[in-house]
């Protein structure tokens, strides 16, 4: 069985002669690609099945993926698992953040949706200072603002007197409470890891997060009828397992190795783009051109962002 180190190497040995900083970010463009699907797919599923019902079998799927790769990779040791509390905290941020993407895109537009998960990496900034004192350098500072107003133009569809009434959207406004839980995720991951490997911790995320979900959503599960589900709600389900779970874990790991955290986060601005890309793909139309200008600027953050800069010591 191909181990977990076989499988990077195999994709470096794909890559051929590219620099290892070339290699991450074509390892983040993929993961941007993947995640932008997740919006699109999953509002055509939304209403077709409880968000619930689907996170849990996405839940299910994903941590018998992970579990088959750390049998393969670094093992699975009951040491790894001291105070299993920690995965059903983590399990219930992250199940929390997809069981409110698909309650948001009931109503919201893939889009849209996409746009308030580029306010994730504000909100983890900010959740990163509160628990972790991380300090953001000026730059990112700037990239992460520039950013944001971007995502709030999209947000409020270029509309500057919505956008000054504060008149946002329901499935908006239950995503924006899914991305402050995934954003929460991401420091409290680090706080409360004790030394296991990635694909370990990863792995008990997935199966705390499913645990909860299971009891959460044990009516919704009880209640659908899986072998009457549309064509779309199974090719969404396994997409997010497989594509928008797992691989994406894999290409984020990848490119973790490969380049500074900052600029692994400044790939979230190219989201929305590529779930543009993915609705034309789908047969949808196009969003205002009202919501373009908006997009240009999650463009220019992510180019703030990536760009080098000397920066050293507390700053991240």
């Amino acid at each position: 069985m191909m181990t977990v180190r076989d499988a990077t190497g195999r994709v470096s040995a794909a890559l051929g002669g590219l620099s290892d900083p070339a290699r991450g970010h074509l390892a983040m463009l993929g993961f941007a690609v993947m995640v932008a699907g997740s919006f699109s797919l999953g509002a055509l599923a939304a209403n077709l099945i409880a968000p619930a019902a689907i996170n849990a079998a996405r839940f299910a799927i994903a941590a018998a993926l992970l579990g088959v790769l750390c049998l393969a990779g670094p093992g699975l040791h009951r040491s790894q698992f001291h105070a299993p509390w920690r995965y059903l905290v983590l399990g219930g941020l992250f199940a929390a953040y997809f069981v409110l993407m698909f309650e948001g895109l009931k109503t919201a537009p893939p889009v849209a949706t996409s746009a308030v998960f580029t306010l994730t990496p504000l909100m983890t900034a900010l959740f990163g200072y509160l628990l972790l004192r991380q300090v953001l350098s000026w730059r990112m500072v700037l990239g992460l603002a520039v950013g944001a107003f971007g995502a709030l133009w999209v947000i409020f569809r270029g509309e500057m007197s919505a956008l000054f009434g504060f008149h946002v959207g329901r499935g908006e406004a239950i995503y924006f409470l899914g991305c402050a839980a995934h954003a929460l995720f991401t420091p409290m991951l680090r706080l409360l890891n004790r030394g296991e490997p990635a694909l370990v911790s990863t792995f008990a995320v997935m199966s705390g997060g499913f645990l909860l979900l299971l009891v959460w959503g044990w009516a919704d599960l009880r209640a659908t009828d899986w072998l009457a589900l549309p064509l779309i709600v199974w090719v969404t389900l396994i997409y997010v397992a497989v594509f928008a779970s797992a691989m994406t874990f894999f290409l984020l790991q990848y490119a973790a190795m490969r380049l500074p955290s900052a600029k692994v986060m400044a790939y979230t601005y190219l989201v929305p783009s590529f779930v543009i890309l993915w609705e034309v793909a789908l047969g949808n139309s196009l969003p205002s051109g009202l919501v373009l200008p908006g997009v240009v600027m999650s463009a220019v953050a992510l180019m703030i962002l990536l760009k080098d800069e000397g920066v050293r010591g507390p700053r991240v």
